[in-house]
């Protein structure tokens, strides 16, 4: 499972970006799941970062989908139009 920290911001977006890529490749799971719990403090570089853990997924061919998302990034994600690229896990 992909973790995103407390925080998420056009600050912290590349090395949050790098720490999921590296993650993602050493998962030997088929499905990724990003849980987004502890995201507390985030901008748009937050769906910025999601929809870059789902392409690094799917060209790995591993399923993606996001776990407990903030609904404020939901609303955002919607209103970008991104909002179906990035599933709710079971």
């Amino acid at each position: 499972m992909l973790v995103l920290p407390e925080e998420l911001t056009h600050g912290t977006a590349t090395a949050c970006c790098r720490m999921l890529a590296q993650a993602l490749r050493s998962d030997p799971a088929r499905e990724a799941i990003a849980d987004a719990s502890a995201l507390k403090v985030f901008d748009s570089s937050a769906l910025a970062v999601l929809l870059e853990c789902r392409r690094e997924a799917l060209a790995q061919g591993k399923s993606f989908a996001v776990s407990r998302l903030h609904p404020r990034l939901q609303a955002l994600a919607s209103l970008y139009g991104v909002g179906e690229l990035l599933p709710v896990a079971p």
